[in-house]
C-alpha cells in the first residue's frame, strides 16, 4: 500500500464543498498510444466527452451461454449466499450482488484477460493495469431493488484510499436489459466534476452500503446541475452487450418492476500507478473482495 499523499478530492465532511472540475486527464495516452488501438479516434473522444461507451452486442450470445449457466447455479448455491462477498436484497433471500467474482470463478478470471476487453483499457488508461474489483449485480424479475445516483471514484477514493481517477468500469451484460428491468443509466459528462458528499463514513459501512447507500450519495442539486448539462442514457442490448464507464461518471439504476431478471457483470480495471493508499475518510480499509490491496501485477491477455 503506497504512503499518504495530499487529499485532491475531499468528501464525507461535515460541510458541503461546492462540485469542482476534475483535475486528471480522461484518457492518459499520448497520441500514437490513443491512436493506435481498437477504439477508432472518434470512440475515444466519445470516451473523453461522454464518460462511457457502449458496444451492443460486443460478445456473442453464445459466448455468453456458459457464463450464464454459471449465474443460473450461482443463484441457487446455499453456501454462496452465506460468504462475506455475496449481499441479499434488504429483507429477502435474493442475491443483490457477488463481489470478487473473477476469484470465484476461472471461467470469469479469464474473461477479465480477453484480450480485446485489455487492449480497449490500456488505449484509455495506459499500459499497466489490474483488477481493482469484480461483481456480478442482480436484479430478479419484480423484486429488484435500485442502486442510487453516484460516482464510483468518491466511494474508491473515500473507503479504499484511490488517489486519482485513473480507472473504469467494463460492464457487460450478461441477461437482456430493456427498458423495464432497470438498466444501468448514467450521466453523459458528468465524468468532468467531483462531487463532495456531505457526513462522516460510519465504521464499517460497506456492510450496509452495498444494500443500501446512504453515505456517498450527491445532493439533489448537483445531480441536477448534471442532468441539466448532460441528460441521462440508459444503453440497452442483448448478453454480450459491453458498457464502459469511467470511474467518475454518475450512474445508477431503477428497481426492476419487469418479469424479467437483470445481470450485469462489472470488471473495474485500475492503474498500476494508481495504487490504493489509506481510506481518505480515516476508517480501515475494506475487505479484499471490495478493494484489491494484495496483487497490482499487470494483467496480461490469455491466449
Amino acid at each position: 500500500m503506497k504512503k499518504d499523499v495530499q487529499d485532491l478530492f475531499p468528501t464525507r465532511l461535515e460541510r458541503k464543498l461546492g462540485m469542482f472540475e476534475r483535475i486528471d486527464p480522461v484518457v492518459f495516452t499520448d497520441e500514437a498510444e490513443r491512436s493506435n488501438g481498437p477504439l477508432s479516434e472518434a470512440q475515444v473522444r466519445e470516451y473523453e466527452e461522454k464518460g462511457f461507451l457502449s458496444f451492443e452486442g460486443f460478445f456473442d450470445r453464445e459466448e455468453m451461454e456458459a457464463f450464464i449457466q454459471e449465474l443460473r447455479e450461482y443463484e441457487q448455491d446455499e453456501d454462496l449466499k452465506l460468504s462475506e462477498g455475496t449481499i441479499l436484497e434488504p429483507g429477502r433471500e435474493e442475491i443483490r450482488s457477488i463481489f470478487g467474482i473473477h476469484e470465484i470463478s476461472e471461467r470469469f478470471s479469464r474473461l477479465t484477460r480477453d484480450p480485446r476487453l485489455l487492449a480497449m483499457v490500456e488505449q484509455l488508461l495506459g499500459r499497466g493495469i489490474y483488477i481493482h474489483q469484480s461483481r456480478i449485480n442482480y436484479k430478479p424479475g419484480f423484486k429488484g431493488k435500485g442502486f442510487d445516483w453516484h460516482s464510483d471514484f468518491e466511494t474508491w477514493h473515500s473507503e479504499d484510499g484511490m488517489p486519482r481517477m485513473r480507472s473504469l468500469s467494463c460492464s457487460i451484460i450478461l441477461t437482456d436489459n430493456g427498458e423495464f428491468n432497470g438498466p444501468l443509466m448514467l450521466i453523459p459528462g458528468s465524468h468532468r466534476y467531483f462531487v463532495p458528499c456531505v457526513g462522516r463514513t460510519p465504521t464499517d459501512n460497506y456492510k450496509e452500503s452495498l444494500k443500501s447507500q446512504d453515505v456517498g450519495v450527491p445532493d439533489n442539486a448537483s445531480l441536477r446541475e448534471l442532468m441539466l448539462k448532460g441528460d441521462i442514457e440508459a444503453p440497452k442490448g442483448p448478453a454480450g452487450t459491453l458498457v464502459m464507464f469511467e470511474c467518475n461518471t454518475m450512474h445508477g439504476s431503477n428497481i426492476n418492476m419487469s418479469c424479467w431478471p437483470r445481470s450485469n457483470l462489472f470488471f473495474v480495471y485500475n492503474s498500476v500507478e494508481n495504487g490504493l493508499m489509506n481510506p481518505f475518510c480515516g476508517n480501515r480499509p475494506r475487505p479484499e473482495f471490495l478493494a484489491n490491496r494484495s496483487d497490482w501485477n499487470p494483467l496480461k491477455p490469455v491466449g
